[in-house]
Protein backbone atom coordinates (compact mmCIF):
# COMPACT_ATOMS: atom_id res chain seq x y z
CA UNK A 1 0.00 0.00 0.00
CA UNK A 2 1.62 3.31 -1.25
CA UNK A 3 -0.60 6.08 0.76
CA UNK A 4 -3.17 5.33 4.29
CA UNK A 5 -5.10 7.66 5.92
CA UNK A 6 -6.72 6.80 8.87
CA UNK A 7 -9.10 9.06 10.96
CA UNK A 8 -7.00 12.27 9.41
CA UNK A 9 -7.52 15.83 10.97
CA UNK A 10 -6.16 18.73 10.69
CA UNK A 11 -8.09 21.92 12.87
CA UNK A 12 -6.89 25.33 12.09
CA UNK A 13 -8.19 27.92 15.41
CA UNK A 14 -12.36 26.33 15.55
CA UNK A 15 -12.32 25.21 11.73
CA UNK A 16 -11.69 21.42 10.94
CA UNK A 17 -10.10 22.03 6.99
CA UNK A 18 -10.16 18.39 7.15
CA UNK A 19 -12.12 16.25 9.61
CA UNK A 20 -11.45 12.59 10.05
CA UNK A 21 -10.70 10.88 6.09
CA UNK A 22 -9.45 7.59 6.19
CA UNK A 23 -8.53 6.59 2.87
CA UNK A 24 -5.81 4.07 0.65
CA UNK A 25 -4.41 4.28 -2.41
CA UNK A 26 -2.23 1.26 -3.48
CA UNK A 27 0.73 0.78 -5.80
CA UNK A 28 0.38 1.76 -9.09
CA UNK A 29 -3.06 3.71 -9.11
CA UNK A 30 -3.48 7.08 -10.81
CA UNK A 31 -5.88 8.59 -8.46
CA UNK A 32 -8.34 11.89 -8.42
CA UNK A 33 -8.66 13.99 -5.37
CA UNK A 34 -11.25 16.54 -5.69
CA UNK A 35 -13.49 18.84 -4.46
CA UNK A 36 -14.80 22.43 -4.41
CA UNK A 37 -12.52 25.24 -3.23
CA UNK A 38 -11.59 25.36 0.71
CA UNK A 39 -13.00 21.38 0.51
CA UNK A 40 -9.46 20.16 2.36
CA UNK A 41 -7.47 18.80 -0.57
CA UNK A 42 -4.61 20.90 -0.55
CA UNK A 43 -4.69 20.25 3.40
CA UNK A 44 -4.43 16.60 2.93
CA UNK A 45 -1.75 17.12 0.55
CA UNK A 46 0.08 19.20 2.20
CA UNK A 47 0.35 16.61 5.16
CA UNK A 48 1.17 13.89 3.35
CA UNK A 49 4.44 15.20 2.14
CA UNK A 50 5.30 16.41 5.33
CA UNK A 51 4.85 19.98 4.72
CA UNK A 52 2.42 20.37 7.77
CA UNK A 53 1.66 18.42 10.90
CA UNK A 54 -2.00 16.68 11.22
CA UNK A 55 -3.91 17.51 14.15
CA UNK A 56 -4.84 14.17 15.16
CA UNK A 57 -4.97 10.85 13.13
CA UNK A 58 -2.32 8.91 11.40
CA UNK A 59 -0.88 8.85 7.74
CA UNK A 60 1.49 5.84 6.35
CA UNK A 61 3.54 6.30 3.22
CA UNK A 62 5.29 2.87 1.94
CA UNK A 63 4.30 1.73 5.06
CA UNK A 64 6.20 4.50 7.14
CA UNK A 65 4.45 6.50 9.67
CA UNK A 66 4.49 10.25 8.76
CA UNK A 67 5.05 11.56 12.14
CA UNK A 68 7.72 9.11 13.00
CA UNK A 69 9.65 9.05 9.70
CA UNK A 70 9.07 12.49 7.97
CA UNK A 71 12.81 12.68 6.62
CA UNK A 72 12.49 9.09 5.31
CA UNK A 73 9.07 9.39 3.37
CA UNK A 74 10.51 12.93 1.76
CA UNK A 75 12.97 10.29 -0.27
CA UNK A 76 10.01 8.02 -1.64
CA UNK A 77 7.34 11.45 -2.47
CA UNK A 78 7.72 13.88 -5.65
CA UNK A 79 5.22 17.20 -4.80
CA UNK A 80 4.34 19.96 -6.86
CA UNK A 81 2.58 22.53 -4.82
CA UNK A 82 -1.05 24.00 -6.37
CA UNK A 83 1.37 27.43 -6.81
CA UNK A 84 5.04 26.15 -8.10
CA UNK A 85 7.59 27.21 -6.22
CA UNK A 86 10.73 28.19 -8.78
CA UNK A 87 13.70 30.62 -8.52
CA UNK A 88 12.98 32.80 -11.47
CA UNK A 89 16.06 33.85 -11.62
CA UNK A 90 17.91 30.37 -12.23
CA UNK A 91 18.66 28.73 -15.30
CA UNK A 92 16.35 25.49 -16.11
CA UNK A 93 19.31 23.31 -16.13
CA UNK A 94 21.21 24.81 -12.88
CA UNK A 95 17.78 24.99 -10.84
CA UNK A 96 17.63 21.04 -11.91
CA UNK A 97 21.23 20.49 -10.86
CA UNK A 98 20.40 22.46 -7.44
CA UNK A 99 17.55 20.41 -6.48
CA UNK A 100 19.35 17.04 -7.38
CA UNK A 101 22.07 19.02 -5.05
CA UNK A 102 19.37 18.83 -2.22
CA UNK A 103 18.91 14.62 -3.09
CA UNK A 104 22.19 14.45 -2.90
CA UNK A 105 22.31 13.18 -6.69
CA UNK A 106 25.71 13.67 -8.49
CA UNK A 107 24.96 11.72 -11.38
CA UNK A 108 24.67 13.91 -14.67
CA UNK A 109 23.07 11.42 -16.57
CA UNK A 110 19.76 11.58 -14.06
CA UNK A 111 19.55 15.53 -14.69
CA UNK A 112 19.87 15.32 -18.69
CA UNK A 113 17.04 12.29 -18.31
CA UNK A 114 14.62 14.28 -16.67
CA UNK A 115 15.06 17.31 -19.02
CA UNK A 116 14.16 14.74 -21.65
CA UNK A 117 11.13 13.44 -20.21
CA UNK A 118 9.72 16.52 -19.07
CA UNK A 119 10.26 17.68 -22.80
CA UNK A 120 12.41 20.67 -21.51
CA UNK A 121 15.38 19.56 -24.00
CA UNK A 122 15.21 23.08 -26.04
CA UNK A 123 14.20 25.29 -22.49
CA UNK A 124 16.88 24.24 -20.83
CA UNK A 125 19.46 27.18 -20.76
CA UNK A 126 16.70 29.76 -20.48
CA UNK A 127 15.94 31.37 -17.13
CA UNK A 128 12.42 30.15 -15.25
CA UNK A 129 11.40 33.22 -15.58
CA UNK A 130 11.47 33.38 -18.93
CA UNK A 131 9.42 30.73 -19.80
CA UNK A 132 5.61 30.27 -20.27
CA UNK A 133 3.66 28.83 -17.45
CA UNK A 134 3.38 25.64 -19.40
CA UNK A 135 7.16 24.82 -19.43
CA UNK A 136 6.99 26.41 -16.01
CA UNK A 137 4.94 23.72 -14.68
CA UNK A 138 7.42 21.26 -16.26
CA UNK A 139 10.09 22.45 -14.29
CA UNK A 140 7.99 21.85 -11.31
CA UNK A 141 7.37 18.35 -12.80
CA UNK A 142 11.03 18.02 -13.18
CA UNK A 143 11.75 18.65 -9.77
CA UNK A 144 9.44 16.57 -8.57
CA UNK A 145 10.82 13.39 -10.36
CA UNK A 146 13.84 14.11 -10.88
CA UNK A 147 14.87 12.07 -7.59
CA UNK A 148 13.17 8.80 -8.93
CA UNK A 149 9.88 8.96 -6.34
CA UNK A 150 7.53 5.94 -6.06
CA UNK A 151 4.94 8.36 -5.18
CA UNK A 152 3.89 11.67 -7.44
CA UNK A 153 1.63 14.39 -5.33
CA UNK A 154 0.63 16.92 -7.75
CA UNK A 155 -2.08 19.88 -6.14
CA UNK A 156 -3.81 20.98 -9.52
CA UNK A 157 -0.99 20.39 -12.03
CA UNK A 158 -2.96 21.92 -15.04
CA UNK A 159 -4.06 25.04 -13.22
CA UNK A 160 -3.56 27.90 -15.33
CA UNK A 161 -2.70 26.01 -18.59
CA UNK A 162 -4.13 26.87 -22.28
CA UNK A 163 -5.76 23.73 -23.31
CA UNK A 164 -2.65 22.66 -25.63
CA UNK A 165 -0.42 22.62 -22.78
CA UNK A 166 -3.34 20.65 -20.66
CA UNK A 167 -3.22 17.95 -22.92
CA UNK A 168 0.68 18.07 -23.03
CA UNK A 169 0.93 18.03 -19.10
CA UNK A 170 -1.84 15.88 -18.92
CA UNK A 171 0.28 13.24 -21.14
CA UNK A 172 2.99 13.66 -19.73
CA UNK A 173 1.36 12.70 -15.58
CA UNK A 174 -0.17 9.34 -17.60
CA UNK A 175 2.94 8.62 -19.27
CA UNK A 176 4.38 8.11 -15.59
CA UNK A 177 1.43 7.09 -14.00
CA UNK A 178 2.47 3.80 -15.66
CA UNK A 179 5.37 3.14 -13.48
CA UNK A 180 4.90 5.67 -10.00
CA UNK A 181 1.17 6.22 -7.42
CA UNK A 182 0.00 9.50 -8.53
CA UNK A 183 -2.34 11.27 -6.34
CA UNK A 184 -3.51 14.25 -8.28
CA UNK A 185 -5.87 17.60 -7.52
CA UNK A 186 -7.65 19.03 -10.01
CA UNK A 187 -11.17 21.24 -10.88
CA UNK A 188 -11.16 19.76 -14.26
CA UNK A 189 -12.94 16.41 -14.28
CA UNK A 190 -12.18 15.51 -18.24
CA UNK A 191 -8.99 15.26 -16.27
CA UNK A 192 -9.87 12.93 -13.85
CA UNK A 193 -12.20 10.43 -16.43
CA UNK A 194 -8.89 10.89 -19.02
CA UNK A 195 -6.41 9.67 -16.57
CA UNK A 196 -7.17 8.76 -13.16
CA UNK A 197 -8.34 5.12 -12.13
CA UNK A 198 -9.95 6.00 -8.94
CA UNK A 199 -11.67 9.54 -8.04
CA UNK A 200 -11.95 10.81 -4.14
CA UNK A 201 -14.41 13.10 -3.45
CA UNK A 202 -13.88 15.49 -0.60
CA UNK A 203 -16.61 18.13 0.65
CA UNK A 204 -16.26 20.16 3.76
CA UNK A 205 -13.35 17.77 4.78
CA UNK A 206 -14.82 15.02 4.44
CA UNK A 207 -14.39 12.27 1.91
CA UNK A 208 -18.09 11.54 0.58
CA UNK A 209 -17.19 9.38 -2.23
CA UNK A 210 -14.50 7.27 -3.10
CA UNK A 211 -14.67 4.60 -5.87
CA UNK A 212 -13.63 3.61 -9.73
CA UNK A 213 -14.39 6.13 -12.58
CA UNK A 214 -17.19 3.86 -13.99
CA UNK A 215 -18.48 2.95 -10.15
CA UNK A 216 -18.49 6.37 -8.91
CA UNK A 217 -21.86 7.41 -10.95
CA UNK A 218 -23.64 5.14 -9.17
CA UNK A 219 -23.04 7.54 -6.07
CA UNK A 220 -25.16 9.78 -7.15
CA UNK A 221 -28.85 10.01 -5.25
CA UNK A 222 -30.65 10.52 -9.34
CA UNK A 223 -30.78 7.60 -10.56
CA UNK A 224 -33.04 8.13 -13.32
CA UNK A 225 -32.23 7.15 -17.10
CA UNK A 226 -33.01 9.36 -19.69
CA UNK A 227 -32.84 8.61 -23.15
CA UNK A 228 -33.24 10.47 -26.56
CA UNK A 229 -35.81 9.08 -28.95
CA UNK A 230 -36.51 9.63 -33.02
CA UNK A 231 -39.39 8.08 -34.67
CA UNK A 232 -40.74 8.01 -38.05
CA UNK A 233 -43.62 9.94 -37.20
CA UNK A 234 -45.09 11.98 -33.97
CA UNK A 235 -46.39 9.67 -31.18
CA UNK A 236 -49.16 10.61 -28.96
CA UNK A 237 -47.22 12.15 -25.91
CA UNK A 238 -50.12 10.73 -23.39
CA UNK A 239 -49.54 7.32 -24.34
CA UNK A 240 -45.41 7.99 -23.99
CA UNK A 241 -46.13 8.77 -20.24
CA UNK A 242 -47.93 5.57 -19.79
CA UNK A 243 -44.95 3.40 -20.49
CA UNK A 244 -43.63 1.19 -17.85
CA UNK A 245 -41.00 2.80 -15.74
CA UNK A 246 -42.01 6.20 -17.48
CA UNK A 247 -41.61 9.39 -15.56
CA UNK A 248 -41.28 12.20 -17.42
CA UNK A 249 -41.67 12.86 -21.55
CA UNK A 250 -40.15 16.24 -23.04
CA UNK A 251 -41.05 17.13 -26.71
CA UNK A 252 -38.04 17.98 -28.83
CA UNK A 253 -39.51 18.38 -31.99
CA UNK A 254 -42.59 16.33 -33.69
CA UNK A 255 -40.15 13.04 -34.03
CA UNK A 256 -38.13 13.33 -31.36
CA UNK A 257 -38.87 13.12 -27.76
CA UNK A 258 -36.59 12.86 -24.41
CA UNK A 259 -38.14 10.60 -22.06
CA UNK A 260 -36.95 9.65 -18.34
CA UNK A 261 -37.27 6.79 -16.11
CA UNK A 262 -39.19 7.02 -12.92
CA UNK A 263 -37.07 7.37 -9.76
CA UNK A 264 -38.08 3.67 -8.95
CA UNK A 265 -36.92 2.28 -12.30
CA UNK A 266 -33.37 0.12 -11.86
CA UNK A 267 -30.61 2.18 -10.34
CA UNK A 268 -27.58 -0.02 -13.10
CA UNK A 269 -24.56 -1.24 -11.51
CA UNK A 270 -21.48 0.80 -12.84
CA UNK A 271 -20.45 -2.44 -15.00
CA UNK A 272 -23.90 -2.95 -16.41
CA UNK A 273 -24.86 0.79 -17.38
CA UNK A 274 -23.77 -0.05 -20.98
CA UNK A 275 -25.23 -3.48 -20.86
CA UNK A 276 -27.95 -3.62 -23.35
CA UNK A 277 -29.70 -6.64 -21.64
CA UNK A 278 -30.25 -5.03 -18.37
CA UNK A 279 -34.20 -4.08 -18.04
CA UNK A 280 -34.58 -0.29 -18.18
CA UNK A 281 -36.67 2.03 -20.53
CA UNK A 282 -34.94 1.89 -23.87
CA UNK A 283 -36.93 -1.86 -24.08
CA UNK A 284 -39.89 -0.85 -23.27
CA UNK A 285 -39.85 2.11 -25.47
CA UNK A 286 -39.18 -0.03 -28.35
CA UNK A 287 -41.78 -2.55 -27.33
CA UNK A 288 -44.28 0.37 -27.39
CA UNK A 289 -43.08 1.27 -30.86
CA UNK A 290 -43.71 -1.82 -31.93
CA UNK A 291 -47.14 -2.34 -30.29
CA UNK A 292 -48.10 1.57 -31.80
CA UNK A 293 -46.86 0.75 -35.57
CA UNK A 294 -43.86 3.01 -35.00
CA UNK A 295 -39.98 2.54 -36.11
CA UNK A 296 -37.15 4.02 -33.92
CA UNK A 297 -35.44 5.58 -36.16
CA UNK A 298 -32.57 6.17 -33.11
CA UNK A 299 -32.50 5.81 -29.49
CA UNK A 300 -29.24 7.50 -27.58
CA UNK A 301 -29.06 6.83 -23.87
CA UNK A 302 -28.16 10.26 -22.16
CA UNK A 303 -25.54 9.59 -20.08
CA UNK A 304 -24.57 11.79 -16.72
CA UNK A 305 -21.23 14.11 -16.80
CA UNK A 306 -19.41 13.39 -14.26
CA UNK A 307 -19.27 17.04 -13.93
CA UNK A 308 -23.10 16.64 -12.67
CA UNK A 309 -22.18 13.80 -10.07
CA UNK A 310 -19.44 15.92 -8.54
CA UNK A 311 -22.55 18.99 -8.30
CA UNK A 312 -24.84 16.78 -6.76
CA UNK A 313 -22.60 15.41 -4.41
CA UNK A 314 -21.04 18.40 -2.99
CA UNK A 315 -24.14 21.16 -3.60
Amino acid sequence: MSIKVNNLTKIYGEQKAVDQISFEIKTGEIVGFVGPNGAGKSTTMKILTGFIPPTSGEAKINNFDLMENSLEIRKHIGYLPEHNPLYLDMYVKEYLEFVAGIYKLSSKTRIEEIIEQTGLVIERKKKIGALSKGYRQRVGLAQALIHDPSILILDEPTSGLDPNQIIEIRNLISEVGKEKTVMLSTHIMQEVEAICDRIIIINKGKVIADDSIEAIYTHSEDQHITVIVEFDKEPKQDELEKINLVDKVAKIDNKNWLIQSSPAGPALPAEKRADSSVEDIRQNIFKFAVDSGLTVLSMQKKEKSLEEVFQELTK
